[in-house]
């Protein structure tokens, strides 16, 4: 059963092509994630995604180069985000403490409906190609940190250290957030940082 306005006759969108560029990603987005949990990643093209979501095949890759970019297509934008996040916050911040302010400013992408993000979340793990291209998403994100935290004045190593253990919190909070839907996001990362602190003996709040 389609999360949006489906159609019983034809199994697309509700009748009418999207009034908007915005519109039809979202349109794309969501009858990709539904086609990947109806039958499986490598089952779906670009040309069923298009279909289910009542648009044209062109329409399909004027918004995404491949089937795979409809998982991953916000990481540049969130990236640069995130970097206006991390120099948001004021430069006496420890740097745990400006990670997780930081990042409890992004909330996940998504949240307005978590089936979605649950639905990507098991689409990646159940198909080693996407696992790699998150795990290749977690280290660019980890990049942006460093650089952001070397701006902040400190050294290449520590920054890169840091950026790697914020990261990983990170990806811990989404993780779960992402599998129980009773879930706060923001609740789950401050908990996962504390957890953190705990672990390192670091006291930075």
């Amino acid at each position: 059963m389609s999360w949006s306005d489906a159609t019983p006759a034809s199994g697309g969108y509700a009748a009418g092509m999207p009034r908007s560029g915005a519109e039809a990603r979202d349109r794309l987005e969501r009858a990709a994630l539904e086609l990947y949990a109806e039958q499986g990643y490598d089952r779906t093209t670009a040309a069923d995604i298009a279909a289910r979501a009542g648009v044209t095949a062109r329409t399909f890759f004027r918004h995404f180069a491949d089937k795979r970019e409809v998982l991953f297509h916000l990481e540049t934008g969130r990236h640069e985000d995130l970097a206006r996040a991390l120099a948001a916050v004021p430069d006496d911040v420890p740097p745990l403490a400006a990670m997780e302010q930081a990042f409890r400013a992004m909330p996940p992408h998504l949240e307005a409906d978590r089936r979605l993000a649950e639905t990507r979340r098991r689409v990646i793990e159940a198909t080693p190609a996407l696992r790699e291209r998150e795990l290749a998403k977690m280290a660019r994100m980890a990049g942006v940190v460093a650089e952001a935290l070397r701006a902040r004045g400190l050294a290449e190593w520590e920054a890169g250290l840091f950026a790697q253990l914020g990261t990983a919190a990170l990806g811990h909070a989404v993780h779960a957030w992402s599998s129980d839907p009773s879930a706060d996001y923001d609740a789950l990362l401050v908990r996962t940082f504390a957890a953190v602190r705990e672990l390192v003996g670091l006291d930075d709040a």
